[in-house]
């Protein structure tokens, strides 16, 4: 085994963000029938990829060094503060950046704008959230079944 078979907490957050972010892709084409491989990378999308990062490296954390560590409790917290950002913050900046730019394409009526628009998608729906969130809890159970003991 490598080095990293010493940091099975490390796998679990990596592997909840690549899985999510690689889950981006059939959502995508799923929803909006198109294939767009730069959905992976980007911020928003179905599932949330900052909270499966999140809550597989918090579940990780739980079952490879005990539900009662101080690192849990600090991971459970600091995961519940970027959910919330997820969710709350980073969705209601993208419904304004969506408005700014309705508001600046009807004020010029067409004419060309030499400015880019406003990135509106930023945050994640409830349902985005939880799918990241169950995509984290899979990941982090897989990896610790699979792990050797």
């Amino acid at each position: 085994m490598s080095w990293l078979s010493t940091y099975p907490v490390l796998i679990c957050a990596f592997a909840g963000w690549l899985v999510s972010s690689l889950l981006k892709i059939p959502f995508t084409y799923f929803l909006h029938h198109k294939i767009d491989l730069k959905q992976a990378f980007g911020t928003g999308g179905m599932p949330s990829s900052h909270s499966a990062l999140m809550i597989s490296t918090t579940l990780g954390i739980g079952l490879f060094s005990g539900f009662n560590s101080p690192v849990f409790a600090l991971a459970l917290a600091v995961s519940t503060v970027v959910i919330y950002d997820a969710a709350g913050v980073r969705r209601q900046a993208g419904f304004h950046a969506e408005r700014i730019n309705m508001i600046i394409k009807e004020l010029w009526e067409g004419k060309p704008l030499e400015e880019k628009d406003l990135k509106e998608m930023l945050g994640h729906s409830p349902l985005e959230v939880t799918g990241g969130i169950l995509v984290g809890i899979l990941t982090a159970l897989f990896v610790w079944l699979v792990w050797p003991k």
